[in-house]
């Protein structure tokens, strides 16, 4: 389903769009609150650090239920589809078992699983900030048998990559993670991306855009413009391409494709035309 301007978020930082939501959802004010005050308390403890805030957040969204902490969703059934897109996505756009893949916030594996599945053993590296959820990521890759296609799960405290080897990956990819990113981390992202992304790769990730203000809930959910994160991309040399294909998907989030100068930013890539680094 084409997402139009008028599918675009409202700003739901305003005190109107929290008073008509309440209205039309009694019922979840009370979460709501809950989850306001408990996000409040986590941030008087984590005062200027977002990664540790949101580590604290995920801790206790793990503890509830590990599939909602990384999807929203409350059960197996609804968390398979959201994988599956990912994966028939960058199927569709050339993604092949010789492919290193760099996953940014891999979470429990939503994606992941199917990724480790199609490619070559030792071509997955998921990193994510909560040691919680890389503990469920293991439990996904014995519930699918994984184990003989030794993927890298690696638990960061940034985004600086600083422990990869230089281009090292032939994609990078990271959904529903700068949806819960403040700008200043978004750009330690892209500042250091670039080094570790193989010549002719891509970089793709998902954002909850607006086309009005932007603004942030909870410290939890950031809408950008996508002017912003282009603009953002340019600023690290590299060029930003807003897929406009993902549109006609159902999920309600963006995607850019990032990519160094020169590379083909639509990611139609000849076989031959993307190499990687070994890693060691």
């Amino acid at each position: 389903m084409q997402k139009t301007s008028a599918s675009r978020p409202r700003n739901r930082a305003r005190l109107g769009h929290k008073v008509r939501y309440a209205l039309k959802h009694p019922a979840r004010v009370l979460p709501y609150l809950r989850r306001a005050g408990r996000d409040g308390w986590l941030l008087l403890r984590h005062r200027g650090n977002h990664v540790a805030y949101y580590r604290a957040v995920m801790a206790s969204d793990t503890a509830r239920n590990p599939a909602a902490a990384v999807s929203g969703v409350t059960s197996h059934d609804q968390w398979l589809p959201i994988g599956q897109l990912q994966f028939d996505y960058l199927v569709q756009h050339g993604l092949r078992p010789q492919d290193r893949i760099l996953e940014i916030g891999c979470g429990n594996l939503r994606a992941g699983w199917r990724f480790i599945q199609y490619l070559e053993p030792g071509h997955y590296f998921g990193i994510d900030i909560s040691p919680d959820i890389l503990i469920e990521a293991k439990k996904t890759l014995v519930r699918y048998g994984l184990q003989e296609k030794v993927p890298h799960l690696t638990p960061v405290d940034n985004l600086t990559l600083d422990f990869l080897p230089d281009a090292s990956f032939t994609v990078v990819h990271a959904h529903s993670v700068f949806s819960h990113t403040p700008l200043e981390v978004i750009d330690e992202c892209l500042s250091h991306v670039g080094r570790v992304l193989a010549p002719g790769g891509f970089f793709d990730f998902t954002f909850d855009r607006t086309e009005g203000s932007e603004h942030q809930v909870l410290r939890e959910d950031f809408y950008y413009r996508t002017e912003t994160l282009i603009r953002l991309a340019e600023k690290h040399g590299l060029v930003a391409r807003f897929m406009d294909d993902w549109e006609q998907t159902w999920h309600p989030q963006s995607k850019l494709r990032i990519s160094h100068p020169g590379a083909d930013p639509a990611g139609e890539r000849p076989a031959d035309a993307v190499r990687a680094s070994p890693l060691v």
